[in-house]
Protein backbone atom coordinates (compact mmCIF):
# COMPACT_ATOMS: atom_id res chain seq x y z
CA UNK A 1 0.00 0.00 0.00
CA UNK A 2 1.05 3.41 -0.97
CA UNK A 3 1.80 5.76 2.11
CA UNK A 4 2.45 9.12 3.16
CA UNK A 5 3.75 11.38 5.26
CA UNK A 6 4.63 14.60 6.24
CA UNK A 7 8.07 15.75 6.96
CA UNK A 8 9.22 18.95 8.61
CA UNK A 9 12.47 20.09 8.68
CA UNK A 10 14.49 22.95 9.29
CA UNK A 11 17.44 25.46 7.32
CA UNK A 12 18.41 28.26 9.62
CA UNK A 13 15.82 29.74 11.46
CA UNK A 14 13.16 28.71 8.54
CA UNK A 15 11.04 25.37 8.96
CA UNK A 16 10.13 23.64 5.47
CA UNK A 17 7.56 20.64 5.54
CA UNK A 18 8.13 18.01 2.70
CA UNK A 19 5.70 15.08 1.86
CA UNK A 20 7.11 11.59 1.54
CA UNK A 21 5.56 8.83 -0.05
CA UNK A 22 6.50 4.87 -0.16
CA UNK A 23 5.19 1.61 -0.70
CA UNK A 24 5.01 -0.13 2.68
CA UNK A 25 5.28 -3.44 1.58
CA UNK A 26 9.08 -2.90 0.69
CA UNK A 27 10.63 -4.33 4.27
CA UNK A 28 14.23 -2.95 3.37
CA UNK A 29 14.99 0.47 2.19
CA UNK A 30 14.72 2.01 -1.53
CA UNK A 31 16.33 4.34 -3.55
CA UNK A 32 15.14 8.05 -3.07
CA UNK A 33 14.29 10.72 -5.56
CA UNK A 34 13.69 14.16 -4.33
CA UNK A 35 10.57 16.31 -6.49
CA UNK A 36 11.41 19.90 -6.27
CA UNK A 37 8.52 22.33 -7.09
CA UNK A 38 7.61 24.54 -9.66
CA UNK A 39 7.52 28.57 -8.83
CA UNK A 40 4.22 27.87 -7.10
CA UNK A 41 5.89 26.13 -4.21
CA UNK A 42 5.15 22.34 -3.59
CA UNK A 43 1.51 21.42 -4.03
CA UNK A 44 -0.78 18.35 -4.89
CA UNK A 45 1.62 18.09 -8.14
CA UNK A 46 4.44 17.02 -6.66
CA UNK A 47 2.92 15.26 -4.08
CA UNK A 48 0.93 12.95 -6.68
CA UNK A 49 4.42 12.59 -8.28
CA UNK A 50 5.95 11.41 -5.58
CA UNK A 51 2.84 8.67 -4.94
CA UNK A 52 3.66 7.58 -8.54
CA UNK A 53 7.26 7.41 -7.69
CA UNK A 54 6.22 5.26 -4.84
CA UNK A 55 4.14 2.83 -7.04
CA UNK A 56 7.18 2.34 -9.57
CA UNK A 57 9.40 1.25 -6.36
CA UNK A 58 11.11 4.49 -5.05
CA UNK A 59 10.41 6.52 -2.27
CA UNK A 60 9.25 10.25 -3.39
CA UNK A 61 10.30 13.51 -1.48
CA UNK A 62 8.62 16.28 -2.27
CA UNK A 63 10.76 19.13 -0.94
CA UNK A 64 9.87 22.44 0.24
CA UNK A 65 12.19 25.52 -0.67
CA UNK A 66 9.68 28.29 0.64
CA UNK A 67 8.47 27.48 3.99
CA UNK A 68 6.18 25.67 5.73
CA UNK A 69 2.55 27.08 4.32
CA UNK A 70 4.48 29.02 1.88
CA UNK A 71 2.60 29.25 -1.47
CA UNK A 72 2.10 31.43 -4.58
CA UNK A 73 -1.74 31.84 -4.91
CA UNK A 74 -0.62 34.09 -8.49
CA UNK A 75 1.92 34.70 -10.91
CA UNK A 76 3.03 37.61 -9.05
CA UNK A 77 3.26 35.57 -5.86
CA UNK A 78 5.05 32.66 -7.77
CA UNK A 79 7.38 35.65 -9.25
CA UNK A 80 7.78 37.36 -5.36
CA UNK A 81 8.79 33.68 -3.96
CA UNK A 82 10.86 32.08 -6.51
CA UNK A 83 12.55 35.62 -7.65
CA UNK A 84 14.81 35.39 -4.31
CA UNK A 85 16.20 32.26 -4.32
CA UNK A 86 17.12 32.79 -8.09
CA UNK A 87 19.15 36.02 -6.84
CA UNK A 88 20.96 34.02 -4.07
CA UNK A 89 21.79 30.74 -5.80
CA UNK A 90 24.06 29.92 -2.63
CA UNK A 91 21.15 29.98 -0.38
CA UNK A 92 18.89 27.73 -3.25
CA UNK A 93 21.75 25.26 -3.17
CA UNK A 94 21.97 25.21 0.78
CA UNK A 95 17.84 24.88 1.25
CA UNK A 96 17.93 21.53 -1.33
CA UNK A 97 21.12 20.44 0.50
CA UNK A 98 19.17 20.57 3.41
CA UNK A 99 15.89 18.88 1.97
CA UNK A 100 18.98 16.03 0.58
CA UNK A 101 19.45 15.61 4.14
CA UNK A 102 16.33 15.36 5.00
CA UNK A 103 15.48 12.57 2.27
CA UNK A 104 18.40 10.68 3.10
CA UNK A 105 17.14 10.63 7.01
CA UNK A 106 14.33 8.92 6.74
CA UNK A 107 14.73 4.89 7.22
CA UNK A 108 12.62 3.98 4.04
CA UNK A 109 15.33 5.49 1.95
CA UNK A 110 18.57 3.94 0.72
CA UNK A 111 20.72 6.77 1.96
CA UNK A 112 23.31 5.30 -0.65
CA UNK A 113 20.84 5.66 -4.12
CA UNK A 114 19.30 9.03 -4.04
CA UNK A 115 18.45 11.49 -7.18
CA UNK A 116 16.79 14.94 -7.72
CA UNK A 117 14.11 15.35 -10.16
CA UNK A 118 11.94 18.89 -10.85
CA UNK A 119 9.74 20.84 -12.97
CA UNK A 120 10.42 24.43 -14.24
CA UNK A 121 11.63 26.08 -11.55
CA UNK A 122 12.70 22.63 -10.22
CA UNK A 123 14.38 21.59 -13.38
CA UNK A 124 16.67 24.42 -12.35
CA UNK A 125 16.93 23.62 -8.79
CA UNK A 126 17.61 19.87 -9.71
CA UNK A 127 20.63 20.85 -12.11
CA UNK A 128 21.59 23.25 -9.46
CA UNK A 129 21.87 20.41 -6.67
CA UNK A 130 24.13 18.44 -9.40
CA UNK A 131 26.08 21.18 -10.31
CA UNK A 132 27.31 21.90 -6.57
CA UNK A 133 28.84 18.37 -6.83
CA UNK A 134 26.28 16.51 -4.21
CA UNK A 135 27.02 13.14 -3.66
CA UNK A 136 23.54 12.02 -5.85
CA UNK A 137 23.06 9.23 -8.83
CA UNK A 138 21.21 11.15 -11.10
CA UNK A 139 19.58 14.73 -11.36
CA UNK A 140 16.18 15.33 -13.86
CA UNK A 141 14.50 18.61 -15.52
CA UNK A 142 11.38 18.70 -16.73
CA UNK A 143 11.19 21.96 -18.88
CA UNK A 144 13.33 23.36 -16.09
CA UNK A 145 15.46 26.77 -16.88
CA UNK A 146 18.89 26.24 -17.71
CA UNK A 147 20.97 29.27 -16.76
CA UNK A 148 23.72 28.36 -14.48
CA UNK A 149 24.10 29.77 -10.59
CA UNK A 150 27.46 31.39 -11.39
CA UNK A 151 28.87 29.96 -8.28
CA UNK A 152 30.09 26.33 -9.76
CA UNK A 153 32.14 26.83 -12.80
CA UNK A 154 34.94 24.34 -12.49
CA UNK A 155 33.14 21.67 -10.56
CA UNK A 156 32.68 17.87 -11.75
CA UNK A 157 29.83 16.66 -11.92
CA UNK A 158 29.26 13.16 -11.09
CA UNK A 159 25.55 12.98 -11.40
CA UNK A 160 24.21 11.83 -14.06
CA UNK A 161 21.80 14.02 -16.05
CA UNK A 162 19.01 13.96 -17.77
CA UNK A 163 17.09 17.63 -19.28
CA UNK A 164 13.47 16.74 -20.53
CA UNK A 165 12.76 19.75 -23.04
CA UNK A 166 10.07 21.31 -24.81
CA UNK A 167 11.35 22.61 -28.42
CA UNK A 168 8.87 25.62 -28.36
CA UNK A 169 9.44 27.11 -24.70
CA UNK A 170 9.83 30.41 -24.77
CA UNK A 171 11.62 30.16 -21.42
CA UNK A 172 14.67 28.76 -22.98
CA UNK A 173 15.84 29.52 -26.08
CA UNK A 174 18.19 27.37 -28.28
CA UNK A 175 21.37 29.35 -27.29
CA UNK A 176 20.68 28.27 -23.82
CA UNK A 177 20.22 24.37 -24.41
CA UNK A 178 23.76 24.40 -26.40
CA UNK A 179 25.12 26.61 -23.56
CA UNK A 180 23.94 23.74 -20.72
CA UNK A 181 25.69 21.08 -23.27
CA UNK A 182 28.53 22.84 -23.11
CA UNK A 183 28.56 23.53 -19.66
CA UNK A 184 27.56 19.96 -18.84
CA UNK A 185 30.46 18.82 -21.16
CA UNK A 186 33.32 20.76 -19.44
CA UNK A 187 31.74 19.54 -16.10
CA UNK A 188 32.63 15.77 -16.88
CA UNK A 189 28.83 14.86 -16.67
CA UNK A 190 26.95 12.18 -18.18
CA UNK A 191 24.35 13.61 -19.59
CA UNK A 192 21.58 13.69 -21.72
CA UNK A 193 19.02 16.37 -23.45
CA UNK A 194 15.88 14.86 -24.76
CA UNK A 195 13.83 17.52 -26.95
CA UNK A 196 10.35 17.77 -27.83
CA UNK A 197 9.16 18.87 -30.86
CA UNK A 198 5.72 21.25 -30.73
CA UNK A 199 5.93 21.70 -27.59
CA UNK A 200 6.42 24.86 -24.89
CA UNK A 201 6.88 25.01 -21.60
CA UNK A 202 4.96 23.38 -18.35
CA UNK A 203 3.60 20.59 -21.12
CA UNK A 204 3.87 17.99 -18.12
CA UNK A 205 0.93 20.21 -15.98
CA UNK A 206 -2.69 19.06 -17.20
CA UNK A 207 -3.75 22.50 -15.72
CA UNK A 208 -1.21 24.88 -17.89
CA UNK A 209 -3.15 25.83 -21.21
CA UNK A 210 -1.67 29.85 -21.86
CA UNK A 211 0.04 30.09 -25.40
CA UNK A 212 0.71 33.68 -24.76
CA UNK A 213 2.68 32.85 -22.10
CA UNK A 214 3.94 29.85 -23.14
CA UNK A 215 2.83 27.26 -20.92
CA UNK A 216 0.47 24.54 -22.96
CA UNK A 217 0.54 20.81 -21.35
CA UNK A 218 0.98 18.63 -24.07
CA UNK A 219 -0.37 14.51 -23.25
CA UNK A 220 2.21 12.96 -25.45
CA UNK A 221 5.54 14.78 -24.46
CA UNK A 222 4.26 14.11 -20.70
CA UNK A 223 3.77 10.03 -21.05
CA UNK A 224 7.23 9.99 -22.81
CA UNK A 225 9.00 12.27 -20.40
CA UNK A 226 8.07 10.10 -17.46
CA UNK A 227 8.65 6.95 -19.46
CA UNK A 228 12.13 8.27 -20.09
CA UNK A 229 12.52 9.23 -16.24
CA UNK A 230 11.94 5.43 -15.32
CA UNK A 231 14.00 4.24 -17.97
CA UNK A 232 17.04 6.51 -16.68
CA UNK A 233 16.00 5.59 -12.64
CA UNK A 234 15.88 1.98 -13.58
CA UNK A 235 19.17 2.83 -15.42
CA UNK A 236 20.93 4.84 -12.27
CA UNK A 237 19.79 2.40 -9.48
Amino acid sequence: MIKTRSVEYRHGDAVFEGVLAWDDAWRSPVPGVLISHAWGGQGAFEAEKARRLAEAGYAGFALDLYGKGVRGRSREENAGLMQPLLNDRPLLQARLQASLATLRAQKEVDKARVAIMGFCFGGLCALDLARTGADIRGAVSFHGLFVPPGNTAGKKIGARILALHGNDDPMVPVEQVVALEKEMTAAGADWQIHVYGNTMHSFTNPEANDPGHGTVYNKAADRRSWQTLLNFLEEIF
